[in-house]
């Protein structure tokens, strides 16, 4: 396996500091806002949110076990419930809209009938399914885990196993430039892997060295070849999608867990569990500047965004008081909601 790796010299790492250094001016007031909570209720947890903007369809799985596990469905336009697909534990949704195909990332992994909601195969796997990417390049699924293996591919069209791909670290969230190219942040390495999605192997590791550490979240720029990379350490790093080159970094909130890029307006999303969704604007080739912050609510740490209404959408519950030597208290009954931010 042929790999290259992309250092930032000393040069560069001090220009990326004094660039997020600078950035740390309280943003200007942006033209985004909270437009709707949509309380929706129900038990269980949930991780990625998604939407389909073929399909006219969002996407929640909720964890759990028995009648709690399931796959909530909802209109992407007025949010009301149009479904589930009931007794399936999985962390989150992908739709191919060609061949009519829905995919969850549970094990086994859930294939299913999107206009019936029906389950159609469920297909065994190896590792432990967590993230969950379509890319509309060659019709396939990659299902991602955190151990070994760290990619398993799936034909799209008929749900069969096509191979699995060794990352070299973490996979969080991925990004497609289209044409055969796909990006994935490794959370444990700080570095971003390229797949060649034709050969399914990997072919660069792009280090993030320094500058972003622990990324959780991943967009891109197909136009400009721009990567966008969001870490827990509160910043997001933009390099270069063909050399792995910095080009900037801006400061994001805390607890990030996803990123999005609205190729209609350039502007970039990161959605943080501490309640906010920092957005950015791409203005040109190497120019970057903050728009600002919405203030979500606790906990909306995944993001989606609808490319037709240009909506984003975050989801989080409330908790009560934790007991002694736990991290949270119990869900607060119907509380778990649907936030729609737009401009």
């Amino acid at each position: 396996m042929f790999m290259r790796r992309y250092f930032l010299t000393g040069a560069v790492l001090l220009a990326a500091l004094t660039s997020l250094a600078l950035a740390q001016e309280p943003p200007p007031e942006g033209s985004y806002k909270l437009t709707a909570t949509t309380k929706v209720g129900g038990d269980g947890g949930w991780d990625y949110v998604y939407a389909d903007a073929a399909g006219r369809r969002l996407y929640i799985p909720r964890s759990g076990q028995g009648a709690t596990a399931r796959v909530t469905v909802f209109d992407l336009d007025s949010l009301k419930p149009v479904g589930e697909i009931p007794g399936v534990n999985g962390h989150g949704v992908a739709v191919d809209p060609k061949s009519g195909n829905g995919f969850v990332s549970s094990k086994p992994v859930t294939m299913f009938d999107t206009k019936t909601l029906k389950v159609t195969k469920t297909i065994a796997v190896q590792g432990n399914p967590d993230g969950i990417f379509f890319d509309a390049f060659n019709e396939r699924v990659y299902i991602f885990s955190h151990v070994a293996p760290n990619a398993t591919v799936i034909d799209a069209t008929n749900g069969n196993i096509i191979g699995t791909i060794d990352l070299g670290g973490a996979p969080e969230q991925a990004a497609s430039d289209g044409a055969g190219r796909i990006y994935v942040d490794l959370e444990d390495k700080d570095q971003v892997a390229v797949i060649d999605a034709k050969a399914m192997s990997v072919v660069a590791h792009y280090d993030l060295d320094g500058v972003g550490a622990g990324p959780a979240g991943l967009a891109l720029d197909p136009k400009t070849n721009v990567l966008f990379v969001a870490c827990h350490n509160e910043t997001m790093v933009y390099l270069d999608a063909t050399t792995g080159q910095f080009l900037y970094a801006l400061p994001i909130g805390a607890g990030v867990d996803g990123a999005t890029f609205n190729p209609a307006t350039n502007d970039v999303f990161s959605s943080q569990g501490d309640g906010t969704l920092t957005i950015a604007n791409e203005r040109g080739p190497g120019s970057f500047n903050m728009v600002g912050t919405v203030m979500t609510a606790p906990g909306a740490r995944t993001l989606t965004l609808d490319p037709t209404t240009g909506k984003v959408y975050v989801v989080t519950a409330q908790y009560g008081p934790a007991a002694a030597g736990q991290r949270r208290g119990p869900m607060v009954p119907g509380s778990f909601e649907i936030i729609t931010v737009s401009k």
